[in-house]
């Protein structure tokens, strides 16, 4: 069956019963070149222990929806890439609100890009392709949830740009919901950051365009959803008798038990006391589990919102005590220490050249690309005192170290050189990702960058029930966790960089939004004061690496490269420096640890390519000036500003030593050799 909708003058075909017709849900969605396959399979005969939601999402792109062979030496879609792994985060945000944190059966989301639009965003269409597929299944959530993307061109907003249009955008904003309620946000400046004003301004184009589009899709698929499985949404791992027996003898212990996990994220203290009742009850371990965190929920949540007390005694929209110190690696090119409360990083910045930048693909572009800026987020297990060995970069990692480095780049924008930040955890306990912000930002500094502005981050919570709530500032992880929000607003003193909105409610108000950003600017302006102090007092390391930019004529390249790199070889190991020139434009990038060295490396090359060699001949005699004394060499003037060199063979002939020489002394030279562009002297 082929069901064709027109939305905001576009039109979107979804095909039902067409294909992947075992799934508990399928469809083909179509629009404009763009093909999506989105499915929905639950077993229900596999009821999965544990108080967690079994749902996983895959995203995956396939190479030939756009005429393309895999990258790599085997050549099929293996290890999904940073992008894929992004999307299905994404689009798992989105839809996990939908499921009841009760249901206990593996779900498994799976969209699959088969052709695509080189002019449509893949990530908004996926999540409303899943999204739909959700809707028509049998599974008993029939909810429309779908998204909307909000560019910026010329300070006017634009709903669902083009990736055209995206590329010139100032701003990138994606929100997801369902009727006027919000799931998820992200948000990135790409040159501009909005303030509190704006930024809901646009939250509330994106809230109506999900709107409408909630209802014209309930309208069109409300007669195709399939008859819907018998589930019971109920815990069977929930005994009331047991929560009671718990809650009255084992009351004062668990209560001490959270007020000592307010000090960090290790479950071990409560693992260890879940373990005792069970045996000292003859109680199902998983039945005391949930009873017990259920205990625990009730009491945060009782106190935040009746006591208006946190478990670590701060108040509300209090900022737990931060610490900084800067450049504490010697060799590294920058660093900062940044502890908040019980969360610590250590932020380290490398700078490189151009061959140190990512090489990345993308399944809309035939060709890789580069990115100059880099954020990697590594958490290890002691940073929550856990004892399990480090392995490969999870989801979460890719996720966190994403969302610091869209805090940061627009802070960067100007600068063309390779950039990497790695944000090592110390210790958890409550938005390392919005820690590594701030760490990461001071950095950059720390390396001598000079960025724009210094940007730093603060996580939001929330705790709701019915009409009354409470927001709370700088979230621990036991609020994280029992909360029902997990908001992280990144800035600099004008505004906002990057966001990120996680909802666990389905009935989130907008000004709820509205008095978490604004609260959030309050932290944020507290956090920078304390940055700027720090980055004040920032001493650069020795080997902070130097860059000296200028241009040369693009048809004076090649004399500087010289036949098979000799030149520029020669010029890197005389002055110890790198150097990097865009034969397009003729930029001269020359990057090193000492300032001198990249002063006479410019010379030099300045020198060398505007020799008028019309006005010079072998044994003209001039009385020179001595500019530059070098481990090589003088550098002697002979006029019109043009240099000569005497090497130092000529000088040891002569029986004269360098240290007899000095800057600005007269010295009687002869022109001995004029090769590639350079005038060799000798002493008369």
């Amino acid at each position: 069956m082929e069901i064709k909708i027109e939305n905001n003058n576009e039109v979107e075909t979804i095909y039902l019963n067409k294909v992947a017709k075992a799934a508990n849900g399928a469809i083909l969605y179509k629009k404009g070149k763009t093909s999506i396959l989105a499915t929905i399979a639950t077993d229900t005969n596999a009821n999965i222990e544990g108080d967690f939601l079994p749902l996983t999402v895959q995203y995956i792109e396939k190479s030939y929806a756009n005429g393309k062979f895999p990258g790599g030496y085997i050549k099929r879609e293996g290890k999904p890439n940073e992008f894929e792994i992004l999307t299905s985060r994404l689009i798992d945000r989105s839809l996990r609100p939908l499921f009841p944190k009760s249901y206990r059966f593996p779900i498994q989301i799976t969209i699959m890009v088969l052709s695509v639009d080189k002019e449509l965003d893949l990530q908004t269409l996926s999540l409303n392709a899943a999204s739909i597929a959700l809707l028509i299944s049998d599974l008993p959530i029939n909810r429309a949830v779908n998204a909307a993307r909000i560019g910026m061109i010329d300070n006017e907003f634009i709903l669902n740009p083009t990736l055209e249009q995206m590329n010139k955008s100032s701003i990138d904003l994606f929100i997801s919901g369902e009727n006027e309620n919000i799931f998820m946000i992200e948000f990135k400046s790409k040159i501009k950051e909005l303030n509190e004003e704006q930024m809901m301004e646009a939250v509330k184009i994106a809230q109506q365009h999900i709107n409408s589009t909630s209802k014209i899709y309930l309208q069109n698929f409300n007669n195709h959803i399939k008859p819907n499985l018998e589930i019971n949404f109920e815990d069977s791992n929930f005994n009331i008798d047991t929560f009671n027996l718990i809650k009255d003898k084992y009351n004062k212990t668990l209560e001490s038990c959270f007020l000592n996990m307010a000090k960090n994220e290790n479950a071990t203290l409560l693992n260890n006391i879940i373990k005792d009742i069970a045996n000292n009850e003859n109680y199902d371990k998983i039945e005391v589990e949930i009873a017990v965190s259920k205990i625990k929920r009730e009491f945060i949540r009782n106190k935040i919102l009746n006591e208006e007390i946190r478990l670590d005694g701060r108040g509300l929209d209090e900022i737990r005590e931060i610490d900084i110190e800067t450049n504490l690696l010697p060799n590294a090119h920058g660093s900062t220490l940044f502890t908040r409360g019980q969360t610590q990083v250590l932020a380290v910045c490398t700078i490189g050249n151009d061959n140190d930048m990512q090489s990345y693909e993308m399944l809309t572009s035939k060709y890789p690309l580069k990115s100059n800026f880099i954020f990697h987020y590594n958490f290890p297990s002691f940073s929550t005192g856990e004892a399990y060995p480090i392995g490969s970069v999870s989801r979460r990692e890719l996720g966190h170290g994403n969302l610091a480095k869209k805090a940061l780049e627009s802070s960067i924008r100007h600068d063309n050189r390779a950039i990497r930040i790695v944000s090592e955890v110390l210790e958890s306990n409550g938005s390392s990702s919005m820690a590594s912000v701030c760490g990461g930002s001071l950095s950059l500094f720390s390396a001598g960058i000079e960025p724009l502005f210094l940007v730093a981050g603060i996580a939001m919570g929330l705790i709701k029930e019915g009409d009354k709530y409470k927001i709370l500032t700088d979230i621990m992880g036991i609020e994280d966790y029992d909360g029902d929000m997990d908001f992280k607003v990144a800035g600099n003193k004008d505004g906002i960089t990057a966001l990120q909105m996680d909802i666990k409610i389905n009935d989130i108000d907008i000004n709820i939004i509205k008095d978490s950003l604004l609260k959030a600017k309050e932290a944020r302006l507290n956090i920078l004061e304390k940055m700027e102090v720090a980055k004040n007092n920032i001493v650069l390391n020795d080997n902070t690496p130097i860059t000296k930019i200028f241009q040369i004529p693009t048809n004076k390249i090649s004399s500087i490269i010289g036949q098979g790199g000799k030149n520029i070889k020669d010029i890197i190991e005389r002055f110890n420096i790198n150097i990097d020139i865009n034969k397009e434009n003729g930029n001269v990038k020359l990057s090193g640890t000492n300032k001198e060295n990249l002063d006479n490396a410019k010379d030099y090359i300045l020198s060398s390519i505007f020799i008028k060699l019309d006005d010079f001949k072998i044994g003209d005699k001039y009385n020179g000036i001595i500019k530059r004394i070098t481990d090589f060499g003088v550098f002697v003037e002979l006029k019109d500003g043009i240099d000569g060199l005497v090497h130092n063979s000529k000088l040891i002939k002569n029986n004269i030593d360098t240290k007899q020489l000095a800057k600005n002394e007269i010295l009687n030279v002869e022109i001995i050799a004029i090769n590639d562009d350079k005038i060799e002297l000798t002493i008369i």
